[in-house]
């Protein structure tokens, strides 16, 4: 694996912006489907409650196993 030296702000700065664009896509598929807490939206398309969801479904799930990598990236940061 190859290292490279990173400035600490400017990696922050990279992490909260693609936070934000996660953030974005988690809320498009959320407002397509008429919904605001993303666990109801994944627990309604696991019922099968919402027709033909299983597709953002799965989006849906990789967008926020993406933004808890980041998140947890940044609090091993802070600490």
């Amino acid at each position: 694996m190859t290292e490279i030296s990173l400035d600490k702000a400017l990696a922050e700065n990279l992490v909260d912006t693609k936070l934000r664009v996660l953030q974005d896509e988690i809320g498009k598929i959320l407002q397509a489907w008429n919904y605001t807490d993303a666990a109801r939206f994944l627990k309604d398309a696991k019922k099968g409650v919402i027709q033909e969801a299983e597709e953002d479904a799965i989006g849906m799930t990789n967008l926020l196993d993406q933004r808890e990598k980041l998140l947890q990236l940044k609090k091993r940061w802070n600490s």
